[in-house]
């Protein structure tokens, strides 16, 4: 099995240290068969060059030319095998290509190391950038002679020009004659049965298939214990590990480390106890989603953590509209991995996704214009949780609209009027609106004008700057800096003193409670100081008209 990195984060700063401990263990299952600069995604491109016939043998790709010699062993035709070997017939006779196809089989299993047939190339041109040269491709290593060797595909061509790929020439002037001289037996014929060795099922003696079986189940019985005794043991040495956050990571990481451990141990012991390359290619795709399964079963299981810890942070805040989008954003994310999931698991098995990417891509841009404005509602959600200009229960003014907040959900806003209405307003038009939001305030503006009859003396004036800014200053809910009384203006009726301060108060009714003994206060002062608020008045002159001057006619 072929191995990918995966960098994972955590909420809090002490979990980095349990995420470098955990990566130590997942840099231990690194160790799986080794992924070379030129496997990649197999790429399953059509074949683009219908003008050569099909060769008989399926020696046209790369792909095809390993798996037409894993076939011919596995029928033990060793002289059709022969024929996907490039036999330099100066070095070695040709009668000898059965015999070198066998000991190329014995090396493969007993030390080899191929990729999944479905990481194999399967155009005629193989790959060309992976610094092997244009015609040649790595498919593989074998063991010789303690040297681990790459095992290369080499494109020939045949009487038409068309392309056949063979096992290198330099490849199979590696192989030692006789192997069996060369290496010792696996450790599996040794401890099979000869009843076992005997009978062969797909080319494989039996006694393989059930070795197979039991490196499973043991590989993942010893992966259990290894993980549960590390759980045990972490505890002990970070006591930080028993808190109930680093637990819970702790929780997630377990199954998933324990698969991908039993994948890499499992790999690790078929390859050691010389099970037929044969079994282990017709399961190598297997193992190859079993350690996707692992690293998708752990974002999965870091995902529910995330939003069961979110949740409930967003619960004791009463934040609803932030509980909402990150259950959305839960159930999103898991779709998205199911999705790819079952993209990787059909590109593993060597069917062609691209056809299947593009009708996805060409839906989703069909469903994304199809709903702008549910997006743009979703988008309008996430920009009032994180900018927060309002919450559930505050009193504020959206536009011409006026109340209290009542739900903040992942659609729309819920807003109860003084009318005891309910106006809802979509997210996405909500937050591009000016917000005027009352509840975080901490003060109110207290600026009367006391309008005062003109007949009022500028020694009664005085006393009521005096007297009022007293009362004010001695006043244990306003601010003494914040002040002032003046004398401002002559009005067209009245001669006008304006008061300019602020009340301590966070709740409306408490301030109307203090700014209703304040204005009884002002009125006693007013009653103290002889004069008295004017009232509306209109001055109306009346005159007699003389008349036409008999001596101005004259003049």
């Amino acid at each position: 099995m072929f191995s990918k990195n995966l960098s994972f984060s955590s909420v809090k700063t002490h979990t980095f240290k349990l995420g470098a401990m955990l990566l130590c263990i997942l840099c231990l299952c690194c160790d799986m068969p080794q992924v070379y600069a030129q496997e990649g995604p197999a790429d399953t491109t059509a074949l683009t060059n219908p003008e050569w016939p099909l060769d008989s043998l399926g020696r046209r790709t790369p792909r095809g030319t390993v798996e037409g010699f894993i076939s011919a062993v596995a029928d033990q035709d060793y002289t059709k095998a022969a024929l996907y070997l490039n036999i330099d017939t100066t070095l070695v006779a040709e009668q000898e290509g059965p015999v070198l196809a066998q000991a190329l089989q014995e090396l493969m299993d007993r030390s080899g190391k191929l990729m999944p047939f479905s990481w194999m190339n399967n155009t005629y041109d193989g790959i060309t950038d992976d610094n092997l040269g244009p015609n040649l491709d790595r498919v593989g290593t074998i063991i010789i002679n303690t040297e681990e060797v790459d095992l290369i595909v080499e494109q020939t061509k045949d009487a038409a020009g068309g392309p056949v790929w063979l096992f290198s020439s330099q490849t199979v002037k590696r192989i030692p004659l006789p192997v069996k001289e060369n290496t010792a037996a696996s450790l599996v014929d040794k401890v099979s049965p000869e009843a076992l060795e005997e009978h062969k099922w797909g080319g494989v003696p039996v006694g393989h298939w059930l070795s197979i079986v039991l490196l499973a189940v043991i590989a993942y019985l010893l992966s259990k214990g290894i993980v549960a005794f590390i759980l045990f043991l972490i505890p002990l040495i970070w006591h930080k590990a028993r808190q109930e956050t680093t637990a819970g990571i702790l929780r997630a990481f377990a199954l998933p480390v324990k698969l991908y451990l039993a994948v890499w141990l499992f790999v690790f012991a078929s390859r050691y106890a010389g099970i037929s390359i044969i079994v282990r290619l017709r399961l190598s795709e297997l193992t190859v989603i079993v350690g996707l399964v692992a690293m998708l079963l752990l974002v999965w299981r870091l995902l529910d953590f995330l939003s069961r810890f979110f949740e409930r942070r967003l619960s004791r805040r009463g934040n609803q509209a932030g509980l909402s989008a990150v259950l959305f954003l839960r159930r999103g994310i898991k779709v998205a991995l199911l999705v790819l999931g079952v993209i990787l698991a059909l590109d593993t098995f060597g069917f062609d996704v691209t056809a299947g990417l593009a009708a996805l891509g060409i839906g989703g841009i069909a469903l994304a214009l199809g709903a702008q404005k549910t997006v743009e509602n979703f988008v309008g959600s996430v920009t009032l949780i994180a900018d927060q200009p309002i919450r559930v229960g505050d009193f504020c003014k959206v536009g011409n609209i006026t109340g209290t907040v009542e739900q903040i959900g992942m659609r729309s806003t819920r807003i109860r009027t003084a009318e005891r209405t309910i106006v809802t307003i979509p997210n996405g038009e909500f937050s591009s609106q000016q917000i005027e939001n009352f509840a975080p305030r901490d003060q109110f503006l207290l600026n009367p004008i006391l309008r005062l009859r003109y007949d009022t003396t500028p020694d009664q004036i005085s006393y009521l700057l005096k007297e009022i800014r007293s009362a004010l200053m001695a006043h244990e809910k306003i601010n003494p800096k914040q002040v002032r009384v003046r004398f401002t203006e002559f009005g067209h009726d009245s001669l006008n003193l304006e008061i300019y301060t602020y009340v301590n108060a966070t709740d409306y009714n408490d301030f109307l409670e203090i700014k209703e003994g304040l204005f009884l206060e002002m009125m006693a002062i007013l009653n103290a100081s002889g004069t008295s608020l004017a009232l509306p008045t209109q001055m109306l002159f009346l005159s007699k008209d003389k008349g036409y001057s008999s001596e101005t006619g004259e003049g």
